[in-house]
């Protein structure tokens, strides 16, 4: 057993969760972070949607989210915040965050893990690419799922996964998320308008 499988199994006691909504070129996001690392990114994070996300971490994390205070530029979620921006401003390629993957385990994990060592920005993989990456060839509605899993969207570039005949497949963001995040790496081109 590896350390992460122990880890996997290990209760997890509460600990500090923090979390602030930000604005991006796709919508508000909810960022959340623990001391381990940021935690969870969630789109469109409007009251409804942050409070649900709120309720949920709550939960699994074992502990109840307080509000994080990003304009004092300090914290777990200053970093995080910084690199997104940068991101979103064409200035950043790759992120180098520290990332509490709590909530993805087995093989959504792996999968996942595979996907943001192996698929750089710019480029994209198909489902069925991806399974073959983590010895699962048969496994493409498999990866598809652990997808639709990732708590760590844009970070964990869930959005460059597509099918294998050139179709952008689905996203939890949603498809204009998805379209607007690969034009921003130049895998499509920008919206005329």
């Amino acid at each position: 057993m590896n350390s992460d499988e122990q880890f996997e199994r290990a209760p997890r006691g509460p600990e500090r969760v923090v979390w602030a909504v930000v604005g991006s070129d796709i919508g508000p996001l909810l960022l959340a972070a623990t001391d381990q690392g940021l935690v969870n990114v969630v789109f469109h994070a409007r009251e409804a949607v942050r409070d649900r996300a709120l309720r949920g971490l709550a939960t699994r994390l074992g502990a109840e989210p307080v509000p994080a205070r990003p304009e004092d530029g300090t914290g777990p979620l200053a970093e995080p915040i910084r690199q997104l921006e940068a991101y979103f401003a064409g200035d950043l390629r790759a992120f180098e965050l520290p990332l509490d993957w709590s909530l993805s385990s087995g093989f959504n994990r792996q999968v996942l893990r595979e996907l943001e060592a192996t698929v750089p920005y710019g480029t994209v993989v198909g489902y069925g690419d991806l399974a073959d990456r983590v010895g699962q060839p048969r496994a493409a509605q498999a990866v598809g799922a652990a997808m639709g899993s990732n708590p760590l969207p844009v970070v964990v570039p869930c959005h460059r996964v597509v099918e294998s005949d050139g179709g952008l497949g689905g996203f939890g963001g949603g498809l204009e998320t998805k379209r607007r995040l690969l034009a921003l790496e130049g895998v499509l081109p920008q919206p005329l308008f």
